[in-house]
């Protein structure tokens, strides 16, 4: 048995026709398949990741694009590091809880809440003086992609 398909040239013009994306006038793909909409169940999932017994789960919600505000003010005083770290990383974190994180007793917690790309100037300050030679050093890269990025922009 063969792997080979050979279309007629009325079946490629139906498989064109019920693909935009494969016609010449450029249609973005990407745009058919849009993600669905934010429920009120999905958000209640979030809360129950975020309240299991078991880190990696709240790992996971502290990740999330789409948790509530005060789920990710309860994950920032997670007893696990890593649930922190995960929360750092998130660039939907909101800026008080990264303003929170940015005086973590964890350095890998701080460590991941320099780099992220939407940390308020207050806690990149106090980031920048930092007692782990690790978190000032990221402050620093990081400030160095932005001057290098700076002359790109003007």
């Amino acid at each position: 048995m063969s792997c080979i398909r050979f279309n007629t040239p009325a079946q490629k013009q139906q498989l064109a026709d019920n693909a935009p994306a494969m016609r010449e006038d450029g249609g973005d793909p990407v745009a058919q398949f849009l993600s669905p909409s934010v429920t009120d169940s999905k958000r209640e999932r979030i809360r129950r990741l975020a309240a299991s017994p078991n880190p990696r789960i709240r790992e996971s919600a502290a990740l999330s694009y789409h948790a509530p505000d005060d789920v990710y003010e309860a994950l920032a005083n997670d007893p696990d590091a890593g649930v922190r770290s995960c929360l750092a990383r998130n660039e939907r974190t909101p800026c008080d809880v990264l303003r929170t994180l940015a005086s973590d007793r964890d350095e890998q917690v701080r460590a991941w809440v320099a780099i992220n790309y939407f940390v308020p100037a207050d806690a990149m300050e106090k980031l920048a003086a930092d007692e782990s030679e690790t978190v000032r050093a990221l402050v620093a890269w990081k400030a160095s992609l932005a001057e290098t990025a700076q002359p790109a922009l003007i």
